[in-house]
């Protein structure tokens, strides 16, 4: 049996870590607007633990820059997706 490549696992985190961050930036912006920080602790801690897991391996490396720079970018785009109006759609019928 072939043993199983932890640098796989360490993108699986990766890509984990980038998509909590994305849900901590807007949970961060919720908060802001007067939300209860229950579920933004939750995502910083979950977004943390991925983040130090891909560090704790391979320490400071090309990946783990990599991981770095797309999680904080995905953080600050979904802070800026959730501080962006949202378009209503106008659900009534013309004509009646």
């Amino acid at each position: 049996m072939m043993p199983f490549p932890l640098d796989f696992l360490r993108g699986v985190l990766g890509v984990l870590c980038v998509l909590f961050a994305n849900v901590l930036g807007r949970s961060i912006v919720r908060v802001r607007r007067g939300a209860r920080p229950r579920n933004m602790y939750g995502w910083l801690i979950r977004t943390a633990v991925c983040l130090l897991a891909v560090l704790w391996r391979g320490g400071l490396d090309r990946i783990s820059i990599a991981i770095l720079a797309l999680t904080a970018a995905s953080l600050l785009l979904g802070a800026w997706l959730e501080q962006r109006p949202k378009k209503q759609e106008d659900l009534t019928i013309l004509g009646e």
